[in-house]
């Protein structure tokens, strides 16, 4: 998650002057010089009483030839003009069908596909030109913003996003290039003088697609931008690979450098919706505190259940970026129902979560009323609209998502609550420092807890023992406003490595001692990060641990301890799950982590257990082969394989009895429980 204070431009609303962003965005060197912008712009106040649909923009007989990115030929409400009746990227021709809900259909239309890492299901991209491509690795409410501005493009169609500069100048981004009511903004690009559009001559079926070098080049500000579509090239060479109007590929790439989700939460650009009206091509925002925080998902499919029910999959950036990732129905109804979506709850800091302006929204359509271009809704969305100063029905709707979303069976419900509660683990296994992925892993199993002692009367300390792990303990929730843990992007897999190391090593010396201790929680101690970093060089890999870094915006970047947030710790005690300090063990112990990996040789290796909270570790000298046995309906183990220099590199991870990976010389093998799962193996090299 990420914030994007160095830039976000934030608009009228009624958030106040919060500068609240999505996705947490690095704090990197300002691309003002490369844009031609003049620093940092500040919000505006709000609206007041009313809500935004009939605030003027820009006169559209404004001269606009030279900032130009193109020209609006056609109004969103279109049905029966002679561009409206063509067929399209996801509609055939006299569809019948307004822009808008074009739009939804185009979003209905990507299929899913597998993600370049192979990890999780990703959307599979259709464009005007027959061209398919998976999805650009984004953060998350870059992913909204590409995606509304690309399909605008596309079809020539009004679209702008409000915002101010520091001496409350209006600024606007969109169709007519970045400008204010006088003229163009700063010494920002004229899109129409500096960059092609050769969507009048588009190639011929076969023919090579028109490339722009520079454009190629180009890269969002704030965090790595590599893009597996394209080769790992920046995000650039994505929009030239769907953009004959390369000028619409550069605008981008500036929207994305200059925007974030505080315009998203903006009434000026986009507005509350009913829950039961939500539709592709909506999003959900989530805010938990009025500076800095927040997520944004995009809903892809919106399918009916029946008696007023439905199932909402969404579509998910994050940061570091990646590619849009398919939430779940269940995944992304704990989205809709979270207080953070806008709730009636109030935060640590005492801010009511309605007022923070989360919760389902719609994007507001460019119109010329009287002259301006206005940014209102569609003539048949007025019903669905709430006013985003009434904050009473705003922290009604998670309420009501609960009642209207996904009524699935409980064995259903159970099975992705614990793929959530895996996802996120997995994500810590990559990025250790994530608060994100800390809270919906306890989200999660807050969902499994509920459920199951409603369904089954199971207690919360028997899913504990059942499914917690020594990671849930090391990563334990933080308070995101009071923890600098929290700001810091740029951990790594190797750190996650010495973290777990570090806690393997303090269960072996208190079960040499007789007794058992929670683990040291991964945060900013009273020591710093100090701790682990002596760790990780006395264990001969002083270059795994990286110094803290402010990769976002961190208001707490001064505190002297993070905090442990209560509301998310699991039910059950570390040592009350049964496993450091207690009977379940085995000889090679201890071996829970990479750096603490048990060297073992050619032959198969007896009386091995995996116990609550644990995972085990073994090298191996040469290329070889690794076999684990075991009884899979007794609990489920999986196997992974890593290189020399910790990379994984492969994953054994089915519901046979056997799980087998291959490594190279100097390599380890890790072996866990799915989803806490205990167990006794063997283990064979060959």
């Amino acid at each position: 998650m990420r914030l994007r204070e160095r830039l976000v431009l934030v608009l009228v609303s009624a958030i106040a002057s919060a500068a609240i962003t999505a996705c947490a965005e690095e704090a990197a060197p300002s691309p003002d010089d490369e844009w031609g912008m003049e620093g940092a712009l500040e919000p505006t106040p709000p609206p007041g009483k009313e809500d935004s649909e009939y605030r003027k923009g820009l006169l559209v007989a404004t001269n606009t030839t030279r900032t130009q990115v193109w020209t609006a030929r056609n109004k969103w409400e279109d049905k029966d003009t002679a561009a409206a009746k063509k067929a399209g990227v996801a509609w055939a021709a006299d569809s019948g069908l307004t822009w808008d809900e074009k739009y939804e259909a185009w979003l209905r239309s990507m299929t899913w596909t597998t993600s370049a890492d192979g990890q999780y299901q990703t959307i599979q991209l259709s464009t005007p030109w027959g061209k398919t491509l998976p999805s650009p690795a984004l953060e998350c409410a870059e992913m909204s913003l590409f995606l509304r501005i690309t399909f605008s493009a596309w079809y020539e169609l009004p679209w702008f996003m409000e915002s101010v500069d520091g001496t409350g100048k209006r600024v606007y981004f969109g169709h007519n290039g970045v400008r204010t009511a006088t003229g163009r903004y700063a010494s920002s690009p004229e899109f129409a003088i500096a960059y092609k559009d050769t969507s009048a001559t588009p190639p011929a079926a076969g023919a090579p697609w028109p490339q722009d070098a520079t454009l190629r080049k180009k890269k969002v500000a704030g965090g790595d931008d590599i893009q597996p579509v394209v080769g790992g090239a920046g995000f650039g060479a994505y929009l030239d690979e769907i953009h004959l109007n390369k000028r619409a590929g550069y605008f981008t790439v500036m929207a994305l450098d200059y925007l974030g989700s505080a315009n998203l939460a903006d009434s000026a650009n986009t507005f509350n919706i009913v829950p039961d009206t939500v539709r592709p091509g909506d999003m959900l925002l989530e805010r938990w505190q009025k500076s800095g925080i927040g997520h944004t998902l995009v809903v892809k499919d919106v399918v009916q259940l029946g008696e007023g029910n439905f199932d909402i999959t969404t579509i998910s950036g994050s940061m570091p970026r990646r590619q849009g990732k398919r939430e779940s129905g269940q995944a992304s109804k704990s989205y809709f129902t979270s207080d953070y979506a806008g709730g009636a709850g109030t935060n640590w800091e005492g801010d009511v979560y309605s007022r923070l302006g989360g919760g389902a929204k719609r994007w507001r359509v460019a119109k010329n009323v009287g002259g301006y271009w206005t940014n209102t809704w569609m003539a048949a969305d007025e019903a669905s609209w709430i006013n985003s100063t009434d904050y009473t029905a705003i922290g009604l709707r998670p309420a009501r998502f609960e009642q209207i979303l996904g009524q699935v069976s409980p064995d259903q419900q159970r099975t992705e609550l614990l793929a959530q509660i895996a996802d996120a683990r997995a994500h810590l296994r990559q990025h250790p420092a994530s608060c994100s992925a800390r809270e919906r892993r306890e989200r999660a199993f807050e969902d499994l807890y509920d459920l199951s002692a409603r369904t089954w009367g199971t207690t919360r300390t028997a899913l504990d023992r059942q499914y917690r792990t020594a990671d849930d303990y090391v990563f334990a929730e933080l308070s995101y406003g009071q923890s600098k843990t929290c700001c810091w992007n740029s951990t790594t897999s190797a750190m996650y490595d010495v973290v777990m190391a570090f806690e393997a090593d303090e269960q072996a010396k208190a079960a040499a001692a007789g007794t058992c201790v929670s683990p040291t929680v991964f945060m900013n101690q009273a020591d710093g990060y100090a701790r682990w970093q002596a760790f990780a060089a006395a264990h001969g890999q002083p270059s795994a641990w990286l110094p803290w870094s402010e990769d976002e915006g961190c208001n707490q970047r001064d505190v002297a301890v993070d905090t442990i947030a209560t509301e998310g710790a699991p039910a059950t005690a570390f040592c009350a799950l049964g496993g450091g300090g207690g009977t379940c063990t085995d000889a090679q112990e201890p071996n829970d982590g990479r750096t603490a990996a048990k060297a073992i040789g050619v032959g198969t290796t007896s009386g091995l257990q995996i116990c609550a909270g644990d995972s085990d570790w073994f090298a191996v000298s040469g290329a070889r082969t690794v076999t684990i046995a075991f009884s899979h309906a007794a609990g489920d183990l999986d196997l992974v394989a890593y290189d020399a220099s910790g990379t994984q590199i492969a994953i054994s991870d089915t519901t046979n009895d056997t799980e087998q990976v291959s490594l190279p010389a100097g390599g380890t093998v890790k072996i866990y429980g799915y989803s806490g799962a205990t167990n006794a193996y063997t283990l064979t090299v060959r």
